[in-house]
């Protein structure tokens, strides 16, 4: 039988299903009271005598039971857990103890919802996801059971979705307590109660049923229930050691293989991850012989944020300071740098703390680049709307495809004309989900990696973000119309990334330069060859732009373009040299004498400029990739902010 609870004018009633049609039980009669011995009786009951009978497709359907007693959360799939070590990097070996007992938590009631009702991401989750699960409902109540018992004492399952919050719950795990809110958002039961009479079971007592997941009709997984490693009987027999399990208590079973989209990352190749569950993004999930719920993930207002405690082993970091000079304030928004034209600026340009610029038209206005998340963006929006307001965004152009530059593109008006080298829309296409950037806010990579890491990037927001792709794409250079007036693209990459564009304003004589120029702050050589960043450098001084904005930093002028282009010089120097002494890449980085410029922010970016030119010296050279680059950054910039050791006092 196929028992279900849906909602009426005046509140919940219980039925049974039978083919389209529900017959209803008794006004007042629940699904937790009728369970146990009784219930097929009287399930029958309401099948020849119902109190009402009503279409299944004219009722909204709750969850089964509601509010269930208890909620546990199993793991009886091993192999769902070797899957999520394997995504993240880590050994798929398993620790005895996971053959030993199996594994369950204690989940929230209160979260339970319907088959079809919406569900809220987790507040402060980017990475929010689902898990397709079987949930067994207690019939009998019984204490300290052997599995046998257990088996027998089981009412009836149901379809079980897990809503999961892998950013919150991969930082709690580190607390080494249990689960907290990386679990607390949702729960899904439904669509209804089916008793085992009406469910195929394997020759060991698990129930075999064939399960599909999929997301905006995408399939994401399909597998089978019986390649349980610990059975229903034996994690029910285990939680009743010395507790009364109670009618209606539910156990989920954990995540059946291959059914929830944490598996299907691989940690070695990001870009072909499909990404975590967003606002408007609809989750099926279907079960054999249990049916299939249908529910549409939603967007939640943010957390109030908490203040992180003093950490008193922390040792103490130097205050940051972008020791450049500007004839401009440096402070955050609006300013006015030519004739129509305004820079958005975010101090102190450090990773994520990048600029933007405006340029209005008769009737129409340019953005140069958004920001790094979409608050950010947001707020830069209003900032310049009395701008706008009276010259539209009619286009934007984004310099290069790194996300501080590009990620709060959805924000923009759809029309809009979105402009970029094709070798940014490239990159756009093949880089990482830009939610899986949270990574660098709460994973564990370590003492030294970690908090270098949470300092940086620990302060962006990178939930709910859609890439944008460009409309429009160009080679080499562009010139856009922008309400009368001519704007000049130029791209002058490879340098920084595969592309980089400047925008050159020339009856304003004002250049914003993207991030091939960090004034007072350290630039990055992801791309290359140094050789074009140099030439690119004296292109822009060909230009003759008075007005200079960079992409992190102050407003410069000329000055500020031959800074960064000595600066290159001088790595190049210092690179060759120490190649030409056998020195490796990483006693050049972390010997390197960086004179005038070891007062620049982020100085530890010379570990990967140097990796880059001793790649181009000689190609064999092992390859990083990022994560290893930031680890040797965040080294160098330890052993940097160490206090030098004490010369021992003499006797």
């Amino acid at each position: 039988m196929r028992f279900v609870t849906y909602a009426t004018a005046d509140g919940d009633r219980t039925g049974v299903l039978n083919g389209d049609l529900i017959h209803a039980l008794p006004e007042g009669t629940s699904l937790i009271e009728l369970l146990g011995p009784t219930l097929r009786q009287a399930g029958r009951r309401a099948l020849t005598e119902p109190a009402d009978v009503v279409a299944l497709a004219d009722v909204t359907l709750q969850a089964p039971l509601p509010r269930p007693p208890s909620l546990r959360d199993c793991l009886c799939f091993l192999d769902h857990l070797r899957a999520c070590r394997k995504a993240v990097g880590e050994s798929e070996t398993l620790e005895r103890t996971w053959y030993q007992i199996p594994a369950f938590y204690f989940a929230n009631p209160a979260t339970v919802v319907g088959p079809y009702d919406e569900v809220p991401l987790s507040p402060g989750s980017a990475w929010f996801d689902f898990e397709l699960e079987i949930g067994a409902v207690i019939g009998t109540a019984g204490r300290d059971l052997t599995p046998e018992q257990a088996e027998d004492g089981i009412a009836g399952y149901t379809l079980f979705c897990d809503w999961s919050a892998r950013d919150l719950q991969s930082l709690e795990s580190q607390l080494r307590i249990g689960q907290a809110k990386g679990k607390d958002g949702a729960t899904t039961l439904g669509p209804w109660l089916v008793t085992p009479d009406e469910l195929p079971f394997g020759p060991d007592g698990r129930p075999a049923l064939q399960v599909r997941a999929e997301v905006n009709g995408e399939l994401v997984g399909a597998s089978r229930t019986d390649a349980m490693d610990w059975s229903f009987g034996e994690v029910i027999s285990y939680a009743s050691r010395g507790v009364e399990l109670q009618p209606g208590d539910v156990f989920g079973s954990g995540t059946v293989p291959g059914c929830c989209l944490l598996e299907h990352l691989d940690i070695g190749d990001l870009a072909a991850f499909r990404g975590w569950l967003k606002d408007g993004d609809v989750v099926s999930l279907r079960a054999e012989g249990l049916g299939e719920v249908r529910q549409t993930v939603r967007a939640v207002a943010p957390p109030h944020p908490l203040a992180a405690r003093p950490d008193p082993t922390a040792p103490p970091r130097r205050a940051r300071v972008n020791p450049a000079a500007s004839a401009l304030p440096y402070t955050k928004g609006l300013h006015r740098v030519g004739e129509g034209v305004w820079a958005w600026l975010l101090p102190d340009g450090g990773y994520g703390w990048s600029n933007a610029g405006l340029i209005a038209g008769d009737g129409a206005s340019l953005l140069v680049d958004t920001l790094y998340d979409l608050p950010l963006t947001a707020e830069m929006l209003s900032g310049i709307r009395p701008v706008t307001d009276q010259h539209p965004l009619s286009h934007a152009v984004l310099t290069h495809a790194n996300g501080d530059h590009t990620h709060g593109g959805q924000l923009l008006p759809g029309s809009a004309c979105v402009i970029a080298a094709e070798g940014t829309a490239h990159e756009m296409r093949t880089e990482m989900a830009p939610e899986l950037t949270t990574a660098l806010q709460v994973m564990d990579l370590g003492p030294t990696l970690t908090p270098y890491l949470r300092d940086r990037f620990g302060r962006f927001d990178f939930g709910g973000i859609r890439l944008r792709a460009p409309d429009r794409t160009f080679d080499r250079r562009l010139t856009v119309d922008v309400g009368g007036r001519e704007v000049c693209l130029l791209n002058l990459g490879p340098a920084h990334t595969e592309a980089d564009t400047v925008v050159h304003v020339p009856d304003a004589g004002v250049l914003f330069a993207g991030d091939l120029l960090f004034i007072g702050c350290t630039p990055i050589v992801w791309s290359g060859p140094l050789a074009n960043w140099i030439a690119a450098c004296d292109a822009m001084l060909g230009l003759g732009a008075s007005t200079v904005v960079p992409g992190h930093g102050p407003v410069t002028d000329a000055d500020g373009i031959r800074a960064v282009r000595d600066y290159f010089g001088h790595i190049v120097e210092q690179a060759d040299a120490a190649y030409a002494k056998g020195l490796d890449f990483q006693e050049a980085a972390f010997g390197v004498d960086l004179a005038q410029y070891a007062s620049w922010l982020d100085a530890e970016r010379i570990v990967v400029n140097i990796y880059r030119r001793y790649r181009e010296i000689h190609a064999d050279q092992a390859v990083l990739d990022r994560f290893a680059l930031f680890g040797l950054m965040a080294e160098w910039d330890r052993r940097r902010q160490s206090p030098a050791p004490r010369k021992a006092a003499r006797l």
